[in-house]
């Protein structure tokens, strides 16, 4: 069996299988439009002409970037609780017993 290929402007969706509300997507997967990877969400909905697919893209550079400034945001704030003082000089030892 050949191996799947990636190909400009086009791309693939699958059932979610992790979907826990129902503002989480029905499908997700990715698009790719003239060379940018993008991930695609798609929702089934029901309209007054029946069934219908609403659609969502993000360029996944885009998410990638978002995960890389949440993970710098926390590290920069455990940062400035250090040198803001936060830190209690209580040391945590149990008492000293023999």
């Amino acid at each position: 069996m050949a191996e799947y290929q990636k190909k400009d402007m086009s791309g693939t969706l699958f059932r979610n299988e992790r979907k826990e509300k129902d503002t989480h997507p029905d499908w997700a997967g990715y698009i790719i439009i003239n060379g940018v990877e993008y991930w695609l969400n798609c929702w089934e909905k029901t309209g007054p002409k029946g069934l219908f697919f609403s659609l969502a893209a993000k360029p996944k550079e885009e998410r990638a970037s978002e995960i890389r400034r949440g993970y710098q945001g926390k590290q920069a704030d455990d940062v400035d609780n250090m040198r803001g003082g936060n830190l209690d000089d209580e040391i945590p030892f149990a008492p000293e017993w023999r």
